[in-house]
C-alpha cells in the first residue's frame, strides 16, 4: 500500500497487517487489535499448531508460512524471540512500501537492516507490559505505554495504533534500548524479586511463604496508589521516609542474624531510600539523614 495515498489516520481500517512468530505478545496484541476493530490478516510460526491456533482467535485471519505473510500484508509485527528477530528478518524477502516493525523491548532497530536494504520501512513497537497471561494482557493493555521507534508515515501510524489502543506513547531515540529496557526491568520483574526476598525473611521464623504473600500484596497496592497519587519521594512509606533511624537500627540488628546477603540487600535499599526521602517535599533534617547512615554503615548490627 503506497503510503502518499492513505494518512495515518485511515490507514488502520485498510492496513494488512500480519505477524511472524505467535507467542504471548502476538496474541495479547493481535486480541487487543480485534478488539478495536483492526484486522490481522495473517499470521505465521515455526510451530504450525501455534499459528494456527492463533489464526482461529482472530476473525478473518489466515495462518500461512513467513513469506506469505510478508508478500501479502503492508504492516508485519516482528513477534519472535528477540534473538531470532534478526536470523527471521534475514531470510525473508521484503519490498519497497511494506513496514516492519519489531516487538522487542532490548533490541536495537538496526536488526530489521535486511528488510530494510529491500526496501521496508522500519521500526520499534514495544508495550510496556506483562505478557505471562496473554489474554488478561489483551484486556489489560488500555492505560500502559507503547514505545514507539520509527520516523515519517510508520511513526505516525504507529502512534496512532497507541493512541487506539487506549495506550501512552513513549518516543525512543536509536541506541538506548539496552538501558529503555534494564530501566523497565525494575518495575517488573525486580518487583518479584523484593517479594521473594520479603517472603524469605518472613519463613525465617517458620512463616509460610504463602501468607507471606498474601500479607504484602494488600501493602504493595497501597503503596503504588500513593505513588500515583503523591509521586515517588512524598508516596513512600517505611522509616527511612520519615526518618525513624531507630526502627532502622532495628531492621538492621533483626537481619544481622540472618545470612549475610540479606543484610547487605536491606542496607543497600534501605540508603537508596534514604536518598529518595531527600527528594521529598521537606526532606529528612541532615542530622537526622546522618543518624540512619550511620546505623546502616556499622558493621557490627548489635553494638
Amino acid at each position: 500500500m503506497s503510503e502518499e495515498k492513505i494518512s495515518p489516520r485511515d490507514a488502520l481500517s485498510s492496513l494488512k497487517i500480519g505477524f511472524v512468530g505467535c507467542g504471548r505478545l502476538a496474541t495479547a496484541l493481535g486480541i487487543a487489535l480485534s478488539k478495536i476493530g483492526i484486522r490481522v490478516a495473517a499470521v505465521s510460526s515455526r510451530r504450525s499448531e501455534s499459528a494456527n491456533k492463533l489464526a482461529r482467535t482472530l476473525p478473518g485471519c489466515v495462518a500461512m508460512d513467513a513469506q506469505a505473510v510478508v508478500d501479502v500484508c503492508d504492516l508485519v509485527f516482528i513477534t519472535t524471540k528477540d534473538e531470532a528477530i534478526e536470523e527471521t528478518v534475514a531470510a525473508l524477502k521484503w519490498r519497497t512500501g511494506i513496514s516492519v516493525v519489531h516487538c522487542s523491548g532490548a533490541t536495537e532497530v538496526a536488526v530489521l537492516d535486511k528488510a530494510s536494504r529491500d526496501g521496508a520501512t522500519v521500526g520499534g513497537f514495544h508495550p510496556l507490559q506483562s505478557f505471562t497471561d496473554p489474554v488478561a494482557a489483551a484486556h489489560s493493555l488500555l492505560g500502559c505505554t507503547i514505545t514507539v521507534e520509527a520516523d515519517g508515515w510508520l511513526g505516525e501510524v504507529l502512534n496512532t495504533l497507541v493512541s487506539r489502543l487506549g495506550c501512552r506513547v513513549n518516543r525512543l531515540p536509536a541506541g538506548v534500548r539496552g538501558r529503555y529496557h534494564a530501566a523497565a526491568g525494575y518495575p517488573s520483574q525486580f518487583i518479584n524479586v523484593l517479594l521473594r526476598e520479603a517472603a524469605e525473611i518472613w519463613a525465617s521464623w517458620g512463616g509460610q511463604r504463602e501468607d507471606a504473600l498474601l500479607a504484602f500484596l494488600p501493602m504493595v497496592r497501597g503503596t503504588l496508589a500513593s505513588i500515583e497519587a503523591r509521586g515517588l519521594a512524598d508516596g513512600m512509606p517505611g522509616p527511612a521516609s520519615r526518618g525513624d533511624a531507630k526502627t532502622v537500627a532495628a531492621h538492621v540488628s533483626a537481619l544481622g542474624s540472618l545470612h549475610p546477603d540479606v543484610l547487605s540487600f536491606y542496607r543497600m535499599l534501605c540508603s537508596r531510600s534514604v536518598d529518595l526521602a531527600g527528594e521529598r517535599k521537606y526532606g529528612l533534617p541532615k542530622d537526622v539523614e546522618e543518624r540512619i547512615r550511620m546505623v546502616l554503615t556499622r558493621v557490627d548490627p548489635n553494638d
